[in-house]
Order: structure tokens, then C-alpha cells, then sequence
């Protein structure tokens, strides 16, 4: 993290070049017809024109594909010496992105703003609300915001070391836009002023009040009021880059912006040598959460694996120990399981889906004390609302799967905890067509091929000669079974 010294960057493995005569091949396959060309999945891409980005940065954005309005937003932010592609690769926020459908905006600095490529988080011109890099940020939020149609009280901010304390400052700066943050091996808010104090607070940390750290989170919000974010804080036991009190600065800051003890609620052993300290709001809701890793020196904790709580690659400054980004998504909300809104109402327990048709799903749950009304969630968006404890959603695709949760919104229309996720799949199944030409349809699995002639499976209709030359369009009238739809195809 140390802004004045460059830390090795990370070793790359690429992938080897096939070989000339293998890429003619596949190119000549391609443009023929005779193999199908690779399907273009989401990936990571750059935004350029998203404002005046006064802090002269640059716009990387990841969102799974088909994701739907009123998703939630997440803006990741490198450490030194790193970059957006690192962070993506490495951090495990797309796969999380993909299996709760949310966007990720990763920002991205580069030499020429800092020889190490840090973030200034120490730099007034870049931390200041409305100035610089923050502001930069900002508006990086806002364009993604209106590109996918994201949920505004569903915005959230992470980053590691000195993305770690940029995300400190995004969330004094802006806690009308952040609803939450994680800050990993970072540093608190207004803890520097140059880059000579700078490195004090890196290597010895600053000893304030917990009032001291709260004013400068108070001082720098442009005057809001609440609510506050609600704030993760991630830290190795070993870092010998970024001093360990620094979480306890940040803990102190968080418990006092929120206004509640720092005394832990509860104490949980997790895996990884990891101890997760809660300390919950008036509400009993987690307001600020500690992850203390045992032995973890300096970076961001990973879990490589397949397993749900498992993510990302290690690597420089990527440390094999838990996946942080499964628990501080878990924290938010963004599993659907809890969180993810402004009000202080528990989250309704008994979600039950009673009943399904083609184009409708039935649900119930239990009633929470003080709701005025409930939200009903499909898929992430807001599906409606209800002044009862049931709902039936319609308008819906036969044959389809859908997620919900349900929150119960008190009588100023804030939303609260989400409860916890169910599935409902419709009745019936939703026809659909495919017009290709025969090759590609076998390809596909839609037919098969038998002495130079082609199928179609299920009804085992002649589409003719096994070739690129002949096309047709297929009609999917139930799970594997194909019709010839060359007249038409109303799906």
C-alpha cells in the first residue's frame, strides 16, 4: 500500500498461442458454418465518457448477463500496483455477481495519477466530497446506475489497501449514495492529509477518540444526517504494510457514526483462523462487522474453491485464507438471505411460496411488528407490494424460475431487513424457436443425423441433407422435443 514504494506486481500465466495453421482452421470453420462461433458471455469492459471525472481515472464495469432493473451495485476498488483486470481476476466478485445478480463497477488508477498507481486517499484534492478522484467515483456510480437501472438504496463500495481507504472515503463522502462498504486492510477516514501523514497512519496507525474518528466521517458527508452506511472491516493479524490497530480506528469510527457500543454483539469463529465480531444497530441488525484473520499478512483474504462460500484466485497480495467477498456480500444482503435495506424492521420470517401456474406465483410469510406494508422481490427488482402477509405475482413466464424475498416497510416507506430467499418455477413450459441451418441444429442437440439426413429429436421430422446449405427453423414444444416451424414460430 505504501504510496511511496512499489510493490512487486503479481506474476501473469498466459495462455499459449495455437498454432497458425490451427487458428486458420477454426476461422475457416467459423465463416462456413461447420463449427459454431464461441458465444460472447459477460465480460469484463471499459466505460469511457462517464462524466468529468475531474480525478482523471479510469471506468471498468461487470454484470452478469440479462440482469434485471433494480439490481444492486457494487464498485470495487485495486490496491497499489494493481489494476481493475487484477481485481476482477482475482477478488472473486464476479462469481457473486453472477449467483445474486448484481453489477460491479471496478475503477482503475494509473501512474500518471500515482507512480504506484494507488488511489490518493490522502490527497484534499482527491478526498474531498465532490472533488477529484472521489468525485470521479461518484460518477462512475451514477452512470452505471442509469445503464442498469440499479436499485439506488443498493449501492455499495469495497477495496483493498489503498482501495481500502478510498473506500473509507467514499463512505464519508457519500453515505446518501453508499448504503454499505467493506474496507480490507484500509485505513479510517481522515486519517491523513498528505502523503507524510499518509504514511504514519499506514505504518503506526493515529490513536483519536471514537468521536474524533466519527466528526471526521460527520465533517465530510456534506451534512447528512443518517442513515449510515453499514460497514465491513477485513484485517490481517501479520500485515507488517498496513498496522492492525487501524481496524480497531475503524471500528471505533464506525460504532460512533452509528451511535452504538463497541462492545461486540456477538462473537463468531469462522473458518480461515477468522473471528467475526457484530455490532448491531438499535434494531438488532448488524450495523459495523470486524473480520480479524489470524496470521494473514498483507492483502485480501480468498478462498479458491467451487464451494458457495469459496471465490477468487491467490496471488500477490490475494491470501489463501476465506473468501471475503461471500461474507461481506453475505452482510449486505446481497444473498438475498437479509439486509439490503434503510429501514430498521426485522426481516419477515415464513416466506412460503403456496402456490404456481403458468403465469403466476402465490406467496405468504409471517407478519412483522410496526410494517405498514411489504416489498415483494423478484430476481433482485422490486416485483410490488402488499399491506397483508400475502402476495400473488403475475404476468410471469410458464415454466420459468423465479427468486424471491419479501421486506417489511415501515409507516415512512423505508424498506428493512430482506428476508430469506425461496424459488417458484411456473407450470406449463414456454415454447421456443431456433432457426438454423442443419449442421447447427444437430450441434445444438435440437437433431440428429443418420445417412446423411437430419432429424429433428422428439418428432424425428426430415429437415434434409446433413449440410450448412439447408436451413430451418425448430419449434421447442416441450423439453427436447422439436417441431419444423418454417411457417412460423409465435413463442
Amino acid at each position: 500500500m505504501n504510496p511511496t514504494s512499489p510493490h512487486p506486481r503479481p506474476r501473469r500465466s498466459w495462455p499459449r498461442p495455437a498454432s497458425a495453421a490451427a487458428l486458420v482452421l477454426s476461422l475457416i470453420a467459423v465463416v462456413l458454418g461447420l463449427a459454431p462461433a464461441p458465444a460472447q458471455a459477460a465480460s469484463l469492459q471499459q466505460v469511457t465518457g462517464f462524466g468529468s471525472n475531474p480525478g482523471n481515472l479510469q471506468m471498468f464495469q461487470y454484470a452478469p448477463d440479462n440482469l434485471p432493473s433494480g439490481a444492486p451495485l457494487v464498485v470495487a476498488l485495486h490496491g497499489c500496483t494493481q489494476s481493475a483486470s487484477d481485481y476482477y481476476s482475482h477478488s472473486g466478485w464476479p462469481k457473486y455477481a453472477d449467483l445474486y445478480g448484481f453489477a460491479v463497477v471496478f475503477p482503475q488508477t494509473t501512474s500518471s495519477n500515482n507512480a504506484n498507481s494507488c488511489f490518493n486517499w490522502f490527497q484534499s484534492s482527491d478526498y474531498t466530497r465532490g472533488q477529484g478522484e472521489a468525485l470521479s467515483i461518484r460518477q462512475m456510480v451514477d452512470n452505471a446506475r442509469a445503464h442498469y437501472g440499479s436499485d439506488p438504496g443498493r449501492v455499495y463500495v469495497t477495496g483493498l489497501s489503498a482501495g481500502g481507504a478510498m473506500t473509507s472515503v467514499m463512505l464519508a463522502d457519500y453515505p446518501d449514495v453508499f448504503a454499505g462498504g467493506s474496507i480490507d486492510s484500509g485505513l479510517p477516514a481522515g486519517c491523513a492529509t498528505d502523503l507524510s501523514s499518509a504514511l504514519t497512519c499506514q505504518n503506526s496507525a493515529v490513536s483519536k477518540t471514537p468521536k474524533q474518528w466519527g466528526d471526521a466521517v460527520r465533517g465530510a458527508s456534506g451534512g447528512w444526517s443518517g442513515p449510515w452506511p453499514r460497514v465491513a472491516i477485513w484485517q490481517g493479524t501479520a500485515d507488517t504494510t498496513v498496522n492492525p490497530a487501524n481496524a480497531t480506528e475503524e471500528r471505533d469510527q464506525w460504532t460512533d457514526v452509528w451511535g452504538i457500543s463497541r462492545t461486540p454483539s456477538s462473537t463468531t469463529t469462522l473458518t480461515g483462523g477468522t473471528t467475526q465480531a457484530v455490532y448491531d444497530d438499535p434494531s438488532g441488525k448488524p450495523a459495523v462487522e470486524t473480520f480479524s484473520v489470524s496470521g494473514m499478512a498483507h492483502g485480501l483474504a480468498v478462498d479458491p474453491g467451487t464451494g458457495a462460500d469459496q471465490c477468487g484466485s491467490s496471488g500477490t497480495y490475494y491470501l489463501d485464507y476465506i473468501c471475503s467477498s461471500y461474507w461481506t456480500a453475505k452482510f449486505w444482503g446481497l444473498d438475498g438471505a437479509g439486509g439490503g435495506g434503510t429501514g430498521g424492521l426485522p426481516a419477515p420470517a415464513g416466506l412460503t411460496v403456496t402456490g404456481t401456474t403458468d403465469t403466476t406465483a402465490s406467496l405468504t410469510w409471517s407478519a412483522v411488528s410496526g410494517a405498514a406494508s411489504y416489498t415483494v422481490y423478484r430476481d433482485g427488482a422490486k416485483a410490488g407490494s402488499a399491506t397483508g402477509t400475502s402476495y400473488t405475482d403475475t404476468g410471469l413466464g410458464s415454466g420459468t424460475k423465479y427468486t424471491y424475498t419479501v421486506a417489511a416497510t415501515d409507516s415512512g416507506g423505508a424498506a428493512g431487513a430482506r428476508s430469506s430467499a425461496v424459488t417458484a418455477t411456473t407450470t406449463g413450459y414456454q415454447p421456443q424457436c431456433f432457426r438454423d441451418n442443419n449442421y447447427n441444429q444437430v450441434a445444438a442437440g435440437r437433431a440428429h443425423q443418420s445417412l446423411g439426413y437430419v432429424y429433428a429429436n422428439g418428432s424425428n421430422q426430415n429437415l434434409g441433407l446433413y449440410n450448412v446449405a439447408v436451413t430451418h427453423t425448430l419449434k421447442e414444444t416441450s423439453a427436447g422435443y422439436y417441431v419444423i416451424a418454417d411457417s412460423g414460430c409465435p413463442s
